[in-house]
């Protein structure tokens, strides 16, 4: 059996890296996008505007722009730019092969392990960043899964050569709240079974941060000297100091609710993920001021008896309830389809401008990182797209993508299949 599983994997790594050549490399350098519609997202939409990249960044966006000397030149007539698109909450980057434990570092052993990095887990080389960024999706947070504590999530651009290059600037550390329903349908275990399992687990959530408050008292009382190597402890120091921001993944309404309450007795400076069941507390979450990453919006109702189309208007019912809401797929392969899933939202109630801001600015705020990335304004990072119509309509075509001011091939692995059997002639040997 071992002997067949590396056959195949060798079979694997000689049809991907001969039948389809490498993905070109990327083009830096100073651009001029002229002759286009500009949505900023924050200051408004330009027409027939001109932007130009310099050095990564946007060094100027307006009508009124001179070309500097030297620049490339893009025509981007009858095509609008957008900011990049920010997915805020996946796993890409940490699973090549879903069914392939050996490519797969979402998930490690133990059930308090914070100190797990994402960032370092990472694979700059994987074959889903092309397939990603070629339809928007410049950057997202990539989610380690688990456990109580399964580790540090992290911000990446999707294009670098090493994880360090592809850091966007903000981690949090990720806490799966004990749920108190089934686990699905295939969850035989009795009411009273699932409610141990619960107070168990709400157990060991208050023991751990306990022993992270205690820690935290012992390192600032000593300096930070002689502490002994505790690195679970260390990794939720920043959090219990409220330094760090904890990624809080929850779901039901019930479990919402005890979330809530929980964040606001140990004064945690929380992110809201998941949050499948948002539109049942949405005044609740409101009141608390707590930010939320929901998704995934291409979803099926939580509840049998849930009108079908819930999980369309969860986003938008949070957010007309004045809760900061960005989206995000939840996806590996698939987080390409952030823009249809903000699309479905937009005509579920929350309008193409919100859901818009939902991928873009949003989510930049509540990361951090709003002073370099979500809109297009001068001195912030150049990650946008070039798209001949709407990106939240499937006929739309992405033509162009810069991240980090780099001009990104739009070539993936789909593109490459697309070529090599669009005009195939069976049978004959090229």
């Amino acid at each position: 059996m071992k002997n067949i599983k590396n056959i195949l994997t060798l079979f694997l790594l000689a049809l991907t890296g001969i039948t389809f050549g490498q993905i070109p490399s990327a083009e830096t350098g100073t651009f001029a996008l002229t002759n286009a519609t500009i949505e900023t997202v924050t200051n408004g939409t330009i027409q027939n505007g001109t932007l130009i990249i310099s050095d990564g960044k946007i060094a100027e966006v307006g009508t009124n722009v001179s070309i500097p000397q030297g620049a490339k030149t893009i025509d981007c007539s009858g095509m609008t730019i957008y900011p990049g698109m920010i997915d805020g909450g996946t796993q890409i980057g940490l699973v090549e092969v879903s069914s392939d434990p050996r490519t797969r570092d979402n998930s490690e052993i133990g059930d308090v392990i914070p100190h797990i990095q994402a960032l370092t887990a990472v694979n700059p080389s994987s074959a889903i960043h092309p397939v990603t960024r070629v339809n928007g999706v410049t950057t997202a947070l990539t989610m380690p899964s688990g456990g109580l504590f399964p580790g540090t999530a992290a911000l990446i651009n999707l294009h670098g050569y090493t994880p360090d290059q592809m850091y966007a600037g903000f981690k949090g550390v990720v806490l799966n709240f004990p749920a108190t329903g089934r686990r699905g349908r295939w969850d035989r275990r009795s009411d009273e079974d699932i409610k141990k399992a619960a107070e168990k687990n709400l157990k060991k959530l208050n023991d751990v941060w306990a022993k992270a408050m205690q820690y935290h008292k012992i390192d600032s009382a000593s300096g930070g000297k002689d502490q002994p190597y505790y690195p679970e402890m260390e990794a939720l120091l920043p959090v219990v100091r409220g330094e760090m921001k904890l990624l809080v993944n929850v779901n039901a309404a019930n479990d919402i609710k005890a979330a809530l309450k929980w964040i606001d007795e140990k004064g945690a400076d929380a992110i809201l993920c998941g949050v499948s069941e948002g539109w049942r507390m949405a005044e609740e979450i409101a009141k608390a001021g707590i930010p939320v990453v929901t998704g995934p919006v291409l979803s099926n109702p939580t509840r049998s008896y849930d009108r079908y189309d819930r999980p369309y208007a969860n986003a938008g019912a949070m957010q007309k309830a004045g809760v900061k809401v960005a989206l995000r797929t939840n996806e590996v392969e698939n987080v390409r389809n952030l823009p249809f899933h903000a699309g479905f939202a937009a005509a579920y109630g929350m309008g193409k401008e919100e859901a818009l801001k939902a991928i873009t600015i949003i989510p930049a705020e509540i990361f951090g990182v709003s002073d370099m990335y979500g809109s297009l304004e001068k001195g912030k990072v150049a990650n946008l797209l070039v798209a001949n119509g709407d990106p939240f309509e499937t006929s739309t075509m992405i033509k162009y993508v810069f991240i980090d001011g780099w001009n990104i091939p739009m070539v993936s692995r789909h593109t490459q299949l697309y070529e090599e059997y669009l005009n195939r002639a069976p049978g004959v040997k090229k």
